[in-house]
C-alpha cells in the first residue's frame, strides 16, 4: 500500500513539473494558462472530441492555453487523489456530484460554486440540478440527468426467439430455455467494473423493492439501514436472477468492452448499463435496439417502470482556478465553447447525453433511432438511487 501511494505521488510530481514548464512558457508570452485534468483517451470518442475542441478553441483564442493531462477510467480517479495529495491542484477538472467523482475534491475543500459565473444567455439554469446543500453548482454538466439503469434490448433477436419486450420478471425468466438452447445469455452487463453493480443495476432495483424514489438518500441520512428488508430484497433479486439462469455468475468478470461486444454480437438478449453506452451499440444493431426500464421485479413494492439517474458529469473549476479571475474567465469562455450548439448536438448523436442544458435548444429531427429511444426512456419516473457498494459480488460468487 505504501509503495502504491509513493508511486502515485511520484506520478503526480512528474505531472506537476510538466504543467509548470508549460505554464511558465505561456505566462512569459502573456497568455492565460488553464491547467486541466481531461477525461478520455486517444482511442475513444470522448478523448478524440476533447483534443479536437481544445485545438479549435486555442486557434480561435490564442491568448488562452488549455494545458491538459488526459486520463481515462480508474487511471483518472487515481491521478485525482495523487494530484490532491501532492498539492498539484489543476484549475479545471472533469467531475460530477456523486461520491465517485466529487468526494476527493469535497474532502480537500476544492469544490467551486459556478452559479455567479454561468452565462444564463447560453445555459438554462432550470436544467442544471443543484449539487450542494445550498444549491451550489460544482460543474457544468454535459447534459441533464444521467440515466444509469437502462435495459438495452436486441428486439430482432428477442422476436426471433418468439418473445416480445418483457413487462415482468416472469416474462424474462420464460426466455431462458429458448435462449440457452441457442447459446445466448439473457442479461449481460459489465460486472468487472465494480461500480456498475450499484450504478447500473441495484440503483434501479432498490426503488422497486422499497417503493420509494429516495430510499438510498434516506438511508444515508440514517432513516433506514442497509440491513432493512427493502435493501436485502434488492440484493435477493440478483440471487434469484442467478438461480433462474437469467444472469450468469461470471458477469463479475466481464469488462465494459466485452459486455458491449457480447451484446453487439448477439450473445446476450439484454445489456444492463447506463444510457451513455447507446453510442457504442453497433450502428446496424442500433436500428433494432430498444431502451427499456427494468421489468416488474420480484419483491417489488412500487415505482413500476422507473429508472435511476444521477447528475450528469462535466467540467468544473476547482477553488484554485475559480478564485483566480483571469483563469476563471478563460475557463468559463472555454466551457461556453465546449458546450456550443454544434458540439452539444454531436454529443447527442454520439449517445453521450440524454438532453442538453442549453437555453432554447431543440433536438434535431434526424437523430438516430437509438437516440429517439433514449428520449423516450427519459420520460420514465426517475429515482435518485445512484448507489455504489461492493456487496454484490458476494451473492454471485456464492452460486
Amino acid at each position: 500500500m505504501k509503495k502504491a501511494l509513493v508511486a502515485l505521488i511520484v506520478l503526480a510530481m512528474v505531472g506537476s513539473f510538466a504543467f509548470a514548464a508549460g505554464e511558465s512558457d505561456a505566462a512569459a508570452e502573456g497568455k492565460v494558462v488553464v491547467k486541466t485534468m481531461a477525461y478520455g483517451d486517444n482511442s475513444n470518442q470522448e478523448g478524440q472530441s476533447w483534443v479536437r475542441i481544445v485545438e479549435a478553441f486555442q486557434k480561435a483564442n490564442p491568448d488562452i492555453v488549455i494545458d491538459y493531462e488526459m486520463l481515462y477510467d480508474e487511471a483518472y480517479h487515481q491521478k485525482v487523489v495523487a494530484r490532491i495529495a501532492s498539492g498539484d491542484i489543476p484549475h479545471l477538472v472533469y467531475t460530477g456530484a456523486d461520491a465517485r467523482w466529487a468526494k476527493p475534491w469535497m474532502e480537500a475543500d476544492l469544490l467551486f460554486d459556478h452559479r455567479p459565473y454561468i452565462n444564463t444567455d447560453i445555459f438554462d439554469l432550470g436544467l442544471i440540478p443543484p449539487m450542494g446543500p445550498n444549491g451550489e453548482i460544482w460543474e457544468i454538466p454535459l447534459g441533464t440527468s444521467n440515466i444509469t439503469t437502462v435495459m438495452f434490448m436486441n428486439e430482432k433477436l428477442v422476436n426471433e426467439l418468439g418473445f416480445d419486450a418483457p413487462e415482468t420478471y416472469e416474462d424474462v425468466k420464460a426466455m431462458v430455455p429458448a435462449a440457452k438452447a441457442a447459446g445466448i445469455e439473457i442479461f449481460g452487463t459489465h460486472g468487472a467494473d465494480g461500480w456498475a453493480w450499484g450504478s447500473c443495476i441495484l440503483s434501479g432495483i432498490i426503488a422497486r423493492t422499497s417503493g420509494m424514489a429516495d430510499w438510498v438518500e434516506k438511508a444515508h441520512a440514517g432513516q433506514y439501514k442497509f440491513t432493512d428488508e427493502e435493501f436485502v430484497n434488492a440484493l435477493k433479486n440478483l440471487e434469484v436472477w442467478v438461480q433462474d439462469g437469467v444472469l450468469d455468475p461470471k458477469s463479475v468478470l466481464v469488462d465494459s468492452g466485452t459486455g458491449l461486444a457480447n451484446f453487439n454480437n448477439g450473445k446476450t438478449l439484454f445489456y444492463l448499463t447506463g444510457q451513455w453506452d447507446a453510442g457504442s451499440v453497433d450502428p446496424v444493431l442500433q436500428e433494432n435496439t430498444r431502451m427499456l426500464p427494468l421489468p416488474k421485479l420480484p419483491f417489488q413494492k412500487g415505482m413500476d417502470g422507473s429508472v435511476a439517474a444521477a447528475i450528469q458529469v462535466g467540467y468544473g473549476l476547482t477553488k484554485i482556478g475559480g478564485n483566480d479571475a483571469a483563469v476563471r474567465d478563460a475557463a468559463m469562455k472555454f466551457l461556453e465553447y465546449y458546450h456550443s450548439v454544434e458540439e452539444t448536438t454531436q454529443r447527442l448523436r454520439d449517445g453521450a447525453i440524454v438532453s442538453p442544458i442549453l437555453k432554447g435548444y431543440e433536438i434535431p429531427s434526424d437523430m438516430p433511432t437509438i437516440i429517439n429511444e433514449k428520449v423516450k426512456i427519459s420520460s420514465a419516473p426517475i429515482t435518485n438511487s445512484n448507489i455504489k457498494f461492493g456487496l454484490f459480488y458476494l451473492i454471485l460468487e456464492r452460486n
